[in-house]
């Protein structure tokens, strides 16, 4: 078991919610976002299926502002995962998106503009978040 600072309760230690807890604490000291605006765990329904946000931050006005999703170290981030943030996103609608596996990351942005995403070299600092 793992206490999860954000849900405020002893969770089950997978290796999935090994990366979820990390990425949050990587997300904390490391890109200065504030804890009070990120949220694990996040359920929403999509085509009437309940569905689950893995991390979920928000801007100072609430409004989700990035996705990421986690899975386990010895999941391949491949198309199927891509695809999954991206469906997540449609209810979200949110600038940025990041998946990783606790070894890899990858995180991208949509430029409105040219109405795609475009990749990232790094994950941003939440100072850099465009919101």
């Amino acid at each position: 078991m793992i206490f999860d600072p954000l849900r405020r309760k002893y969770v089950r230690l997978t290796p999935e919610e090994w990366v979820r807890q990390n990425f949050v604490q990587y997300l904390v000291h490391e890109g200065k976002y504030p804890l009070g605006l990120i949220g694990t765990e996040v359920s929403f329904v999509f085509n009437r299926l309940k569905k689950r946000a893995d991390i979920l931050v928000h801007n100072r006005m609430g409004e989700p502002v990035m996705v990421v999703e986690c899975k386990s170290p010895d999941v391949r981030l491949d198309d199927e995962v891509f695809d999954q943030i991206a469906t997540y996103n449609l209810q979200f609608r949110v600038p940025y998106l990041v998946v990783t596996n606790g070894m890899v990351h990858y995180a991208c942005r949509f430029d409105t503009a040219e109405n795609k995403y475009k990749d990232l070299l790094a994950i941003p600092f939440y100072s850099e978040l465009i919101v």
